[in-house]
């Protein structure tokens, strides 16, 4: 089974540069998007013989999630315990037979950290959410995490010690999280391999590969045996993201 996540930065945008494509030649079981900026009904949005599942934020053109799935889920929750953290449609949470998929949009602190605070709020709110998901079945969670966990993870780390997606809270807080029972896929496959899945629009980022892994899968610790792969799409284009994916059993 293949598992996607991306962030599109536009639905409306990216399929105007060929995310129908994207998906039928990649053909995911299930692919999570994040940063729709839009809400249901504003557009003709083509199902392609998928389910959609829609998080819309209340306002108009931010943030956004939307699942894709070929498989009908058991149930959808939208939001985090309680359905708070929910005005911005940042989480959609899909129960299927052995596992919850789980798709985020983690809120950027923005320039000068001004909204680390509520980030940091989000991260103890999204944490609690999963662990309690994760004593029911397995949890599959993906998305943009909005951090670079560690050095690795993005190029230049000593000029971005202190700016937002690498600061020392956001990087314990996903530490946090790993050490509660969760595994980065990426880095489980690949330890030491550079590569990244976000880059700045500014001064050719891109052609220079002076990027960011902030795009995320991660699974519970009892379920990485049945993770067979994971992978950083960078020949997918469309956003200044890239998606990424897991295959399981």
């Amino acid at each position: 089974m293949k598992l996607m996540s991306f962030n599109v930065n536009g639905l409306r945008s990216v399929i105007n540069k060929g995310f129908y494509d994207f998906l039928k030649e990649e053909n995911p079981d299930i692919l999570g998007i994040q940063e729709t900026k839009m809400q249901e009904g504003q557009a003709e949005i083509e199902s392609l013989g998928y389910k959609l599942f829609w998080n819309n934020a209340e306002r108009k053109g931010y943030s956004g999630t939307l699942v894709y799935s070929k498989i009908e889920p058991i149930s959808v929750h939208y939001g985090l315990k309680n359905g708070t953290h929910n005005d911005e449609g940042r989480t959609i949470t899909l129960e299927f037979d052995d596992f919850y998929f789980v798709t985020c949009y983690v809120p950027n602190s923005k320039e000068g950290l001004l909204r680390l605070p509520y980030r940091m709020e989000f991260e103890d709110a999204l944490r609690e959410y999963l662990l309690s998901l994760k004593e029911k079945k397995h949890v599959i969670y993906c998305g943009d995490l909005n951090v670079a966990h560690n050095e690795i993870d993005l190029a230049n780390p000593n000029v971005h010690h202190f700016d937002p997606g690498f600061s020392d809270e956001e990087r314990n807080k996903f530490s946090e999280l790993l050490d509660s029972g969760f595994i980065d896929t990426f880095r489980y496959f690949y330890p030491n391999k550079i590569k990244y899945s976000w880059w700045s629009y500014r001064q050719f980022s891109r052609e220079r590969n002076i990027g960011w892994r902030i795009d995320y899968f991660l699974v519970d610790k009892e379920y990485i045996s049945k993770v067979k792969d994971a992978y950083i799409y960078n020949d997918i284009y469309g956003s200044d993201h890239c998606p990424v994916g897991i295959i399981i059993e």
